[in-house]
């Protein structure tokens, strides 16, 4: 066998990243995707390796923190509730986070991130119109902007949504960097180091 990566000194091999290119070239919107053994087709592998990484890690991550789902662990659009909250934590994360597991970790990493009163405040300061409240006038919808009072919990929870998906984003990273090796070829997608990589500045 031939690994792909390793993750906690566990090999991720070779063929468990075909298989979940198999699986994706099997679905319905496989035209959408790039054509195998192209540059984009390399890069498709190379995140799909990092969605196999970063499921491993989480769960090796979950089984060293005792972290175990229950009741009370939250859905999916419980911490991804929209498109901006999807590109805020990146791909890979968004991805992982499908898994109940992953979702309980991540309560758990950021269970003590809190959003203090200046930065509600602040927030209602520079973004008065974030939360207008509507309501009919005859046949118009009229807008209001709600004095801080009234939106402090809808900006606070906003906030806090935003900056526990930073966290949880920055540990991911940061356990990645302490625990995966990636063989060549299979680098992270946005890696300059590797020959595919088109994002330059």
């Amino acid at each position: 066998m031939t690994a792909a990566a390793t993750v906690a000194g566990v090999s991720v091999e070779v063929c468990e990243v075909d298989a979940r290119e198999a699986a994706l070239r099997a679905a319905p919107q496989v035209a959408a995707l790039p054509r195998p053994h192209t540059s984009e087709g390399r890069q498709l592998r190379r995140w799909l390796t990092q969605l196999v990484v970063a499921e491993k890690l989480v769960a090796h991550e979950a089984d060293a923190l005792g972290v175990v789902v229950t009741a009370a662990t939250p859905g999916e659009a419980d911490l991804l509730p929209d498109p901006t909250a999807r590109l805020e934590i990146g791909s890979v994360a968004a991805a992982v986070l499908t898994d109940p597991v992953a979702r309980a970790v991540f309560v758990h990493v950021t269970s003590d991130v809190v959003v203090n009163d200046d930065a509600v405040a602040d927030f209602h300061a520079r973004n008065p119109r974030r939360f207008l409240r509507f309501s009919k006038a005859g046949d118009w919808q009229v807008a209001a902007e709600p004095a801080l009072a009234e939106a402090r919990p809808l900006i606070a929870a906003h906030l806090l949504g935003a900056a526990r998906r930073r966290r949880f984003r920055m540990w991911l990273e940061a356990r990645r960097a302490d625990l995966v090796w990636l063989a060549p070829g299979y680098e992270h997608p946005g890696d300059p180091r590797q020959p595919d990589n088109t994002h330059k500045h």
